[in-house]
């Protein structure tokens, strides 16, 4: 359940310019999800199995989006854990939160998006949250990845280690922005992420 007020910010709005200018648009590039475990998973250790994802309560209080940093995440997640025999397992309408395998950067004179893999996929989505700015993953350091919002419908789905999802497509800019995703002053929250929840989720 979500509380939302005036001026909260809920969605994107971008404009697209056919240009009469030739661009170099870098061809789509294919990810894959983490099915293991990788370096930034919590609970990883020898004691207990690596988190892979996280897959929402089915009944949880509310969440106001003007609170940042200040849910708990057990309240509201329950950890999906590596399987020994490989990949995971998906449950028929349930709301997952995965990482991609590959490491992501975009440069400042470009956005992408991810988009399907294959139709044939049928009821599996996996690009509920898919919009990269420019400037993702770059410049901080850090190594980030892409965070898929996955639901799978009427049947229980198995994504296995390096199987194709969806790619990223991208679009040239006609200009490079003011404003660079990651940069300190404008304090981005998801730069340098790894297998992360939403910002008004503590850091766990």
């Amino acid at each position: 359940s979500i509380k939302v007020q005036t001026f909260d910010r809920l969605v994107q709005l971008r404009f697209t310019q056919h240009s009469s200018h030739e661009l170099f648009i870098p061809k789509p590039i294919n990810f894959t999800v983490d099915v293991r475990g990788g370096w930034d998973s919590p609970f990883s250790g020898k004691a207990c199995p690596a988190v892979v994802g996280w897959r929402a309560r089915k009944h949880a209080g509310l969440i106001d989006l003007s609170r940042i940093k200040h849910y708990h995440i057990l309240d509201y997640w329950e950890p999906v854990f590596a399987r020994q025999s490989g990949g995971i397992i998906l449950d028929p309408d349930d709301f997952y939160i995965l990482a991609t395998n590959e490491d992501i950067e975009i440069p400042e004179n470009y956005a992408a998006e991810m988009v399907p893999y294959d139709t044939a996929f049928g009821e599996f989505r996996v690009h509920y949250a898919g919009f990269f700015d420019p400037g993702f993953g770059i410049g901080d350091g850090n190594r980030a990845r892409g965070v898929l919002e996955v639901r799978t419908h009427e049947v229980p789905f198995l994504i296995s280690e390096n199987q194709i999802v969806g790619s990223l497509v991208f679009s040239a800019l006609l200009e490079t922005p003011d404003k660079i995703y990651g940069q300190t002053a404008i304090r981005s929250n998801y730069q340098g992420q790894g297998l992360c929840l939403a910002k008004q989720f503590a850091p766990f």
